[in-house]
């Protein structure tokens, strides 16, 4: 029962964390917490960094091979409350993430799936699912969150709102900060959102992706997506921690993922098929029961 507590409580969280805005988040993220302004200060334009050679160095890192599996443990923290699962990551590159959580370590409870052009949310434990389009979900829609940056995310690289591939004209709208501890800054803004990413001038790895987004209505969004732990993965270097932080104007969600290994396992059949014992959720259920909690 603890274990079935455990999951219900990670999946509506991971669920709330994708979704939530779609009644009351209708966009990601808001104006720099004092935090990040305070570190930003700390950031001049280069004189000497090439920017041009550098961003190509920074998308050089990206990995080559179309498949990176593993299995993971994963925790998520909401206020005082924390638990932690054990599950399996498996990604296809330009098709599907799909997080896999066990219970008692070995038992399926539930899953999230992404492609190119669905979000799917499933609970094994109570046969239920939650399929959209990323399109009838306001927090994708408003924020320009859609697959591939969410598989930019995931797979640590850097990227632009529309684009699959970044490309040499991309880039040049790009602009780099040099700053303190050998980091560079890289940013992108739109007319309504901020994205940046903390780099090692050394290696150009990227260390923090962030996404900023001021709503004037409905308060300050933020979501820093943390790396750390880098391992040789096909000759490239690869993240095993991924730590992300959600925050809102009343509520701080973190999720944590810890790879165990990294592989490339093509084996595995990359859309989830549902028997007809499952029924269709739907989005205000989830916002229900995850404020019940």
């Amino acid at each position: 029962m603890k274990a079935l507590r455990y999951w219900k409580m990670t999946a509506l969280v991971a669920a709330t964390l994708m979704v939530a805005s779609c009644s009351t988040v209708q966009n990601l993220l808001g104006r720099k917490s004092k935090k990040s302004q305070a570190v930003e200060s700390e950031y001049v334009v280069p004189d000497t960094l090439q920017k041009d050679v550098f961003l190509q160095r920074v998308t050089n890192n990206a990995q080559s091979t179309r498949f990176i599996t593993s299995k993971l443990k994963f925790s998520v923290e909401v206020g005082n409350r924390q638990m932690t699962l054990t599950g399996n990551l498996k990604m296809k590159r330009d098709d599907v993430i799909r997080l896999q959580l066990m219970a008692f370590g070995f038992v399926e409870a539930g899953r999230l799936e992404f492609t190119q052009e669905y979000v799917l949310i499933v609970d094994r434990i109570n046969k239920q699912y939650l399929k959209v389009p990323y399109a009838q979900l306001d927090f994708f829609r408003h924020s320009g969150v859609d697959f591939n940056l969410l598989q930019s995310l995931f797979w640590n690289e850097l990227f632009q709102p529309g684009k699959a591939r970044l490309t040499e004209k991309n880039l040049k709208k790009f602009t780099t900060d040099t700053g303190v501890d050998n980091d560079v800054v890289i940013s992108f803004e739109n007319d309504v959102l901020s994205y940046r990413w903390l780099t090692e001038q050394e290696t150009a790895r990227i260390k923090m992706a962030n996404v900023l987004y001021n709503n004037h209505l409905r308060g300050n969004y933020q979501l820093n997506w943390d790396y750390d732990d880098f391992k040789v993965s096909n000759r490239k270097m690869f993240p095993m921690k991924h730590k992300v932080t959600f925050s809102t104007p009343d509520n701080e969600i973190k999720l944590e993922m810890m790879l165990n290994y990294l592989g490339n396992d093509e084996d595995w059949e990359p859309r989830t098929v549902l028997s007809g014992k499952y029924r269709q959720m739907p989005v205000d259920e989830i916002l229900r029961r995850f404020m019940s909690l």
